[in-house]
């Protein structure tokens, strides 16, 4: 098998998800060889031990980082002690952001007031603990920016993880400061706004990811999606953006690196 020239890093994937048909040393391969050196992988889960699960999983791989936090769709779950023992395992070295929080109003699984209450508390945490922020939003734009305006993280960093939202609030967002993370819904046919905002937003803003096991790139659409799938993304933005895909992996693996402040793997 011939070897990308090129590395590309996942920043945003569900390594510990149920319904991944392979294992975490399996994806961690079958990624390398896409090209895909290094994997951010997010809870899945709401509960300690679920987010201890992917630091434990950050551990025994080194070219995968963990990212721990409660989804908005579990926001009544969040006691005093959880936010607690989650801010103590974010201190663990492989631990490299707070996340994937944020506000869901289209699902509405946990009541709004509650969700935008824990929202806050989550950033503050990840502004106490200096961890960028990965945030999940939907259905709850105005929402979601009023809450991040109201608690400003400061040099941490803020990742709109999954975007698909409306080119206004792409401009918003990236007047904040905010990194997009641009995912395999821009390869689909009804991807809104998507495609126009990955072609022109300044690349040294853009991430990359498969938000797997959900949402795989054309053509592997409607199966379980994985990290290797993100060279896909990375290849579709090229051509929107007439550019090679080593410019693109260039560039988004530089900006989450930094954001996330990961090693350089040799």
């Amino acid at each position: 098998m011939v070897m990308p020239d090129w590395t590309l890093i996942d920043s945003h994937c569900h390594l510990d998800h149920p319904r991944m048909e392979h294992s975490p040393e399996a994806l961690v391969r079958r990624a390398a060889e896409a090209g895909v050196r290094q994997l951010v992988t997010i809870e899945s889960g709401w509960t300690l031990e679920d987010n201890a699960q992917i630091v434990e999983i950050a551990r025994q791989h080194e070219a995968v980082h963990a990212v721990v936090g409660v989804h908005p769709h579990d926001a009544q779950h969040v006691s005093d002690e959880l936010v607690e023992g989650i801010r103590s395992l974010s201190r663990a070295p492989e631990v490299v952001g707070i996340g994937e929080t944020g506000l869901d109003f289209h699902y509405d699984n946990s009541p709004r007031a509650v969700q935008e209450e824990v929202f806050r508390r989550w950033i503050r945490v990840a502004r106490e603990e200096d961890l960028p922020l990965v945030v999940h939003t939907r259905s709850a734009e105005a929402e979601t920016l009023a809450a991040l305006d109201a608690e400003p993280l400061g040099d941490a960093g803020v990742i709109i993880h999954c975007f698909s939202g409306t080119a206004s609030f792409a401009d918003a967002c990236l007047e904040r400061g905010f990194l997009l993370s641009i995912p395999g819904i821009v390869t689909f046919k009804r991807a809104g706004d998507l495609p126009e905002v990955a072609r022109r937003m300044p690349l040294d803003r853009m991430l990359i990811e498969t938000d797997s096991p959900y949402l795989a790139p054309i053509p592997h659409r409607g199966s379980l999606n994985e990290p290797a799938h993100v060279a896909l993304v990375a290849a579709f933005i090229a051509q929107l953006r007439g550019m090679e895909i080593a410019e693109v992996a260039a560039a988004t693996t530089a900006n989450a690196r930094r954001v996330f402040r990961l090693p350089e793997l040799v």
